[in-house]
């Protein structure tokens, strides 16, 4: 309940976040059938990378700020940008948008969202933002209990983006339990699970659970901008993605290394990914 996402808007986690969702979105709306987006930890629509929140922390200079005036983007990053693009219109980058308007802004007049934000403040900005808006429906409970809530969807194709602050010790356990519950209400559900690298005793138990979970195909992207032993802090974040469409793994392998490289803050960047379950 302490987190506040406007202190991170668009750092190098948004971007590798934010790039793979939209792609998704992009690659499940190849057919014409309605799709559900689900987002657990919402937060708010859009972020001000000038107020007083985003500039105490800078973090956006060292993630999407490395990518705006680029011309020679990869086609992924490319439509990620030219998104964040369509809010700030006079060509300087100063508002971010975050998952719920990004998806926004993309869905067809079949699709619908659905997003969940605990935080009371948050959910009420997130509320009064999309309250014009009938296929947004917005909900202040915890985004844990989302796929118990709203799983399966009527129009039985969903992408769940489950995005938590891990403020508590246990949300990786938690993580993985939700992940669980909702394949097992809906199996074809895809599934976007971020997560920070920094302990990595708990991320190796974490990757154990994953592959043993009986979990359909997921799929690990990991990118780092400092070495993962580094005591900085956030040393870089990962996406597990179940039930991931294709060919997105095929276009991340020649993402990644170019991303990796751009957005390095210690020495080289890094990258993996690898199957944990099911590769098809």
């Amino acid at each position: 309940m302490n987190y506040r996402h406007s202190f991170h808007a668009g750092n190098h986690a948004d971007v590798l976040k934010h790039a793979i969702l939209l792609r998704m979105v992009t690659l499940m709306q190849r057919k014409e059938a309605p799709l559900c987006y689900l987002d657990s930890h919402a937060g708010t629509a859009l972020y001000d990378l000038h107020g007083e929140d985003a500039s105490r922390t800078g973090e956006y200079l060292e993630g999407i700020g490395r990518l705006w005036s680029r011309d020679d983007l990869p086609e992924l990053l490319l439509a990620y940008r030219d998104a964040v693009a369509r809010h700030n219109t006079d060509g300087l980058l100063r508002l971010y948008p975050g998952s719920p308007q990004l998806v926004a802004d993309a869905l067809r007049e079949q699709d619908r969202m659905i997003l969940s934000e605990l935080h009371p403040e948050d959910a009420l900005t997130l509320k009064d933002h999309f309250a014009d808006e009938p296929r947004i429906a917005t909900h202040q409970r915890d985004g844990y209990e989302l796929p118990k809530a709203f799983l399966p969807v009527a129009e039985k194709r969903a992408l769940w983006l489950l995005d938590p602050p891990f403020e508590k010790s246990d949300d990786l356990q938690r993580c993985l339990a939700a992940m669980q519950v909702g394949i097992q209400r809906m199996r074809q559900t895809v599934i976007a699970l971020w997560y920070p690298i920094k302990d990595q005793r708990l991320l190796r138990e974490f990757y154990q659970g994953i592959a043993a979970a009986g979990l359909p195909k997921v799929l690990r992207v990991e990118l780092n901008v400092r070495p993962v032993d580094t005591s900085l802090g956030l040393n870089g974040s990962g996406l597990m993605l179940v039930n991931p469409p294709w060919p997105l793994w095929e276009e991340l392998e020649q993402t990644l290394p170019w991303l990796a490289a751009q957005l390095a803050q210690s020495g080289t960047g890094g990258w993996r990914m690898d199957w944990l379950a099911g590769q098809p």
